[in-house]
C-alpha cells in the first residue's frame, strides 16, 4: 500500500499467546508500523508446533505477519534506556503482561507516559482490576469456562461441557483490543489531547459478549424467565443430516418458513398450524419446528437440498470439514488463502486480510520475524547503535 490507513502510527507491542499479537497484526495490516517486543526466550507460541525451523510455529506465524522483532532483557540495566526512546517514539503501548510484573519492570502506565504524555497505553487483563480475581492470569479455556460457553453447549447437545474448538475468547478480544486502538487513535487525531490509559478486561468483555445473546428473558425486570436464548440452544440447531452428507442451512425469517412448507408438501401448515407463523410461535416451539426441518433433510441429498434451497432463497450450503476450508479459501475467487515465501525460499501458506477497501486495502504483511531479527535495525533508528 502506497496509503495505509496507519501509516506512521508506531505500536510498542508486548504482548504474547494470541489476544494480543492477534490485535496487533490486524494493525500491521494496516499499515501501522509494529514493533514486538520479545524476551530472550521469545513469545511462548514460537513454540507450539509442528515446525519446519525451530521457533516459527505455525501459530505464531499465523498471527504476527509483518512486525518487527525487538528482542530486549527487560531486566538487564540496558532495558530501560531502550524501552524510554521506544516509547518515545511510538503512539500505542500495548501489553497483555500482569500488572505486578509491569510495576516491578517500570513498565507501567505512570512511567511510560513520563516519557511520551500522547501514549495511548493498552492494558490486556484477564479480569477487571477492581474485581475479586485482579491479577489473575487468564487463558482462553479459564475464560470460555467462566462465562459459560461449555454449559452452553452442554445444554444444547445434551452431553459434557465442553470448550469450543477454536481459541474463542483470545481471538473475540484481539478484535476488541483492535478496535479499541483504533478509536483511541481516532479520538487523539480529531480531538487533539494528551494520550490515555485504557484496560480491556477479558472476562467482563466476554461475558458482555456472551450475555448479549443470552441474557434473554432476564433482561427484564421483573424477569419474564431465565437466562438462555431458545433458539441458540435448541439440540437441532446443528448442521442437518442428508442423504449423503450434512447440509448448512437456516429455516429464518416468515417468508422462509411459507417457502419451506411448500417446497416439502405441507403448505397446509402455514396457514393452520400457529408453530410456524411467526418469529414468537416458532421461538416458543423451537425444538418441534427446527425437528420438523430436520425430519425433512434427511429425505434428499446434500446437492438437491443446496438447489432446492438456493431456488427458494432459503440460505444453504453444503456443512463443510476444516480440509475443506483450506481448499474452499484457496479458490482464486475467494483469495483468502495464499502462498509466500521467507528469504531462504521456504514456501508457506498465509491468510490474507478479508475486508476489501477500494482505495487503500489492508496488506498481508512479510513473513513472521525471527526472534530478534530487526533488533539491531530497531536500535539504529532509536539512535541506540545495536
Amino acid at each position: 500500500m502506497s496509503n495505509p490507513p496507519l501509516k506512521g502510527v508506531r505500536i510498542l507491542d508486548l504482548t504474547s499467546v494470541i489476544m494480543g499479537p492477534y490485535a496487533t497484526q490486524m494493525l500491521a495490516e494496516y499499515g501501522a508500523d509494529v514493533i514486538k517486543l520479545e524476551p530472550p526466550e521469545g513469545d511462548i507460541m514460537r513454540g507450539m508446533g509442528p515446525h519446519r525451523e525451530t521457533g516459527m510455529g505455525p501459530v505464531f506465524l499465523n498471527l504476527n505477519r509483518g512486525k518487527r522483532s525487538l528482542c530486549l532483557d527487560l531486566k538487564s540495566p540496558q532495558a530501560a534506556g531502550v524501552i524510554q526512546k521506544a516509547v518515545a517514539s511510538s503512539d500505542v503501548f500495548i501489553t497483555n503482561m500482569r500488572r505486578k510484573a509491569l510495576e516491578k519492570l517500570s513498565l507501567d502506565w505512570d512511567t511510560l507516559r513520563s516519557h511520551n504524555s500522547k501514549l495511548i497505553y493498552v492494558f490486556l487483563s484477564g479480569f477487571g482490576e477492581q474485581g475479586p480475581d485482579a491479577g489473575r492470569p487468564a487463558y482462553d479455556d479459564l475464560i470460555q469456562g467462566m462465562v459459560g460457553l461449555p454449559d452452553l453447549v452442554s445444554r444444547a447437545n445434551g452431553g459434557t461441557p465442553q470448550y469450543l474448538p477454536l481459541n474463542l475468547a483470545d481471538k473475540t478480544m484481539g478484535l476488541f483490543a483492535t478496535q479499541t486502538v483504533l478509536a483511541a487513535l481516532m479520538q487523539q487525531r480529531t480531538q487533539g489531547g494528551s494520550g490515555q490509559y485504557i484496560e480491556v478486561p477479558m472476562l467482563e468483555t466476554m461475558a458482555s459478549f456472551v450475555l448479549s445473546d443470552h441474557l434473554g428473558a432476564s433482561t427484564f425486570e421483573p424477569p419474564l424467565g431465565p437466562p438462555g436464548n431458545p433458539r441458540l440452544l435448541s439440540p437441532y440447531r446443528r448442521p442437518y443430516r442428508t442423504l449423503d452428507g450434512w447440509l448448512s442451512s437456516i429455516v429464518y425469517t416468515d417468508r422462509h418458513w411459507e417457502a419451506f412448507l411448500r417446497l416439502v408438501g405441507e403448505g397446509d401448515l402455514w396457514e393452520n398450524d400457529a408453530r410456524f407463523r411467526t418469529m414468537t410461535s416458532r421461538t416458543q416451539s423451537i425444538d418441534e419446528v427446527y425437528a420438523f426441518v430436520d425430519r425433512h433433510m434427511a429425505t434428499r441429498t446434500t446437492d438437491a437440498w443446496i438447489k432446492a434451497l438456493n431456488a427458494a432463497d432459503i440460505p444453504a450450503a453444503r456443512a463443510m470439514g476444516i480440509d475443506e476450508l483450506v481448499r474452499e479459501m484457496e479458490r482464486p475467487e475467494r483469495a483468502v488463502m495464499h502462498r509466500y515465501q521467507d528469504a531462504d525460499g521456504n514456501w508457506y501458506r498465509g491468510l490474507r486480510p478479508t475486508v476489501r477497501w477500494s482505495a487503500s486495502p489492508p496488506q498481508a504483511g512479510r513473513i513472521a520475524p525471527r526472534l530478534g531479527e530487526h533488533s539491531d535495525e530497531i536500535l539504529q533508528e532509536l539512535g541506540l547503535h545495536g
